[in-house]
């Protein structure tokens, strides 16, 4: 092999590797106007887990324009929503030991940022999840869908 094939496989390899590895990480921000800057975070069953960083990238502070992160099943957004609101900001607005919520950040203010790790073990393929912000009224505006690939 000359030493042009070399390099040229060498390009070629560098320009597919990042198609074919599994993206275990993503970074979701959130800003004073209650957005998020994606509707979608992919978890990959290739991932032994996902890492997720919330980043608030407004400067209100948490007790006013606080954000989160809570991943749950479709049918159960609602529900953890509405018990997650009734438990203060002091608790992140997650309630405990809640077993419909499958993951989920602390509670962050503006300038702020967290980390939480996704485990696609606990996720189905063909499930339907959501995640959302539980801050009280939040969710209306701050949600979107957890799309599970091999």
């Amino acid at each position: 092999m000359s030493m042009k094939q070399y390099a040229l496989a060498g390009l070629f390899t560098l320009m597919a590797a990042p198609a074919m590895a599994a993206e275990c990480s993503v970074v979701v921000e959130s800003t004073d106007q209650m957005q998020f800057n994606t509707k979608e975070i992919v978890v990959s069953k290739a991932c032994s887990a996902v890492e997720v960083e919330l980043k608030h990238v407004g400067q209100i502070p948490k007790a006013a324009m606080g954000h989160n992160i809570v991943i749950a099943k479709a049918e159960d957004a609602a529900g953890v929503i509405a018990d997650s609101m009734a438990v203060g900001v002091d608790k992140d607005y997650v309630k405990a030991d809640d077993a419909r919520i499958l993951a989920h950040s602390a509670l962050i203010g503006g300038g702020e940022s967290t980390k939480f790790s996704i485990d696609p073990a606990k996720l189905e393929k063909d499930g339907a999840y959501e995640f959302f912000c539980t801050f009280p009224g939040h969710a209306a505006m701050m949600k979107g869908v957890v799309k599970v690939t091999d």
